[in-house]
């Protein structure tokens, strides 16, 4: 963050940091109340009252601006994006879930210990295609299966209820005959599986990878928080993520190469092997054929399916 940065998120939050002085003792004002919220260099106590109440500032002051409800002209301008910088028509998002390490809570049981032996809670996310969070779901107990977070989640109930603004299906570029196609998430649709798989399909696990990752990557190294403020904590980082990484700005996180079409997807949902649905099925093979396509194929993708069967 740089100092410029500091300042003006400083001058929105300083209404709600600023503390009356009383006769016992001075305050602490809201730079050192920001600054130690974002560096933790204060005794245990203060410091936990503070992050507290300065993530609780962050994500009110924050959140109408850098992760307002998504319209439908927001929708569609994240997918033209998709489009422009990944290839991936009709996408909305990238979606993935990430365990947020907490410290043991007392008398939870096995609520919230996880498969990787820790005790967490998930945090599922949208992001867009320049890794600025759309949307974001926390709470759900880290020892809850992964395809049964994302059914009970809010999130995962308005994509099924259709209360996102999600835009109708349409065209694909330059493919009318393949008629109208409905949007959707880089998650819910899943790769062809197998090491014998035709070209087209390694096509098509290729092109999906690519716009998959975006949520892979705009995700850092957990900590260790407090369960009282996970959900603030997490809140406010994303929320913060957002105010750092101005819209449309290329903060060259990944490239077409980075990323081999042969490695399978360890999705939240795939990597429990769930069965897709008929019609996510049949959007996959729409989609295969779009990328196969003259009008849906990018140049470099043969020479990476080619190069990636070379070296196995």
């Amino acid at each position: 963050m740089s100092v410029s940065e500091f300042e003006n998120l400083l001058q929105q939050l300083a209404p709600s940091l600023t503390k009356e002085q009383t006769h016992y003792r001075k305050p602490i004002d809201p730079e050192q109340r920001l600054a130690v919220c974002l560096r933790f260099r204060l005794g245990v106590s203060t410091v936990a009252s503070i992050v507290s109440e300065t993530c609780d500032a962050l994500w009110h002051c924050l959140r109408d601006e850098h992760l307002p409800v998504p319209t439908e002209e927001m929708w569609r301008s994240t997918a033209r994006r998709f489009h422009e910088r990944w290839n991936f028509p009709n996408c909305l998002a990238a979606m993935d879930g990430k365990h947020i390490f907490i410290q043991a809570p007392a008398n939870s049981g096995s609520l919230y210990f996880n498969y990787k032996g820790t005790f967490s809670v998930v945090l599922l996310a949208l992001v867009d295609a320049d890794y600025r969070f759309l949307v974001v779901d926390v709470g759900s107990y880290g020892s809850n299966s992964d395809g049964g977070i994302f059914a009970s989640s809010v999130l995962g109930k308005a994509l099924r209820d259709g209360t996102l603004n999600v835009p109708p299906p349409s065209e694909l570029p330059g493919a009318l005959e393949l008629g109208k196609v409905n949007h959707v998430t880089a998650y819910l649709l899943r790769p062809y599986l197998g090491r014998r798989l035709s070209t087209d399909k390694r096509i098509f696990n290729y092109r999906l990878s690519r716009a998959r990752r975006i949520s892979e990557n705009v995700f850092g190294k957990p900590g260790s928080v407090q369960p009282s403020v996970v959900d603030k904590v997490v809140k406010a980082a994303c929320a913060l993520c957002n105010y750092l990484r101005p819209k449309g700005e290329d903060q060259n996180h990944a490239t077409e190469d980075d990323h081999d079409c042969e490695q399978p997807l360890q999705g939240f949902e795939h990597c429990r092997g769930q069965r897709a649905s008929v019609e996510a099925q049949n959007v996959r093979e729409l989609y295969k054929e779009y990328f196969n396509s003259p009008a849906g194929e990018v140049a470099w993708q043969y020479e990476h399916v080619n190069h990636a069967l070379g070296n196995r």
